[in-house]
């Protein structure tokens, strides 16, 4: 069995593959040629967001793919912008819309708060009620099933417990950037502890791993390419990885992960800053 055929278990019951494609900062058409390229070459796991742009050409290619539905998980996302019940509810519709695919496997808050803030917040806004409405949209959808799984994205632990305490359904995923170099202990033992399973995007951190001495040493050893030992390192800490990529080449060598990484050289990674 390869890594594009084992799946996590979520909360709910829910099975999601292992690794899936990502397709942020992808054009629509390139989006679409990569999801179908992926899906014909075993992926059955993609992820995209409403303010990627490029839903539609996702939903296509996994209707041209010629996969059955139910074989395909199809993530989306909330924009981080809209934090109302109503902004949410429309956004959910809108992504049933433009993705044509009948239902939602996951969807997602993408943000705790609108980007222009994420990182610079100096009013310290916490957007606590507002991502508690959010949340609640993404319920009624989730018991209407029209979303299969739903969760979060980017939450640190206080905005994870800030659902956890009003919701009915508790999250069942948290994507967060998570690479060699750029970890998160805090939000990964906590997700942990609460059955919520992790996501990592951008595992080779939008290509500035590329070149690393440390990671090259190191994928010598394996005989293995920079991008599959930072793929690799996250499926060791039982994080789902999403590695994004437009060129055939890279989309099958980055589901070529069928070796494991050793205690003391995972640690090793772990120390590189």
């Amino acid at each position: 069995m390869t890594i594009l055929e084992e799946t996590f278990t979520l909360h709910n019951g829910v099975k999601i593959p292992k690794l899936g494609l990502g397709t942020w900062q992808s054009a629509p058409e390139d989006a679409y040629k990569a999801t179908l390229f992926a899906l014909k070459n075993g992926y059955t796991h993609v992820d995209t967001a409403i303010v990627y742009g490029n839903e539609t050409e996702v939903g296509r290619a996994v209707r041209d793919s010629g996969l059955k539905r139910e074989n395909v998980f199809v993530t989306t996302k909330v924009p981080a912008e809209r934090k109302t019940y109503q902004e949410a509810k429309e956004s959910i519709e809108q992504a049933l819309r433009e993705l044509d695919l009948e239902y939602i496997d996951l969807m997602l808050i993408h943000a705790p708060r609108p980007w222009a803030i994420m990182h610079e917040n100096p009013e310290n806004l916490k957007y606590f009620e507002e991502n508690r409405e959010v949340w609640r949209a993404l319920e009624e959808a989730y018991e209407a099933g029209s979303i299969k799984a739903i969760g979060v994205s980017n939450f640190d632990v206080k905005d994870l417990e800030n659902i956890m305490e009003a919701c009915k359904v508790k999250p069942m995923v948290n994507q967060i950037i998570y690479h060699i170099g750029k970890t998160n202990p805090e939000v990964l033992e906590f997700c942990k502890a609460n059955d919520i399973l992790v996501e990592g995007y951008s595992p080779i951190a939008t290509g500035r791993l590329l070149g690393n001495e440390q990671i090259e040493k190191m994928a010598s050893k394996y005989d293995k390419s920079i991008p599959q030992i930072c793929i690799r390192y996250l499926l060791e800490k039982d994080i789902l990885p999403l590695p994004k990529s437009v060129h055939e080449k890279y989309i099958i060598e980055n589901a070529k992960l069928d070796f494991e990484i050793e205690l003391e050289d995972m640690e090793y990674l772990d120390s590189i800053q």
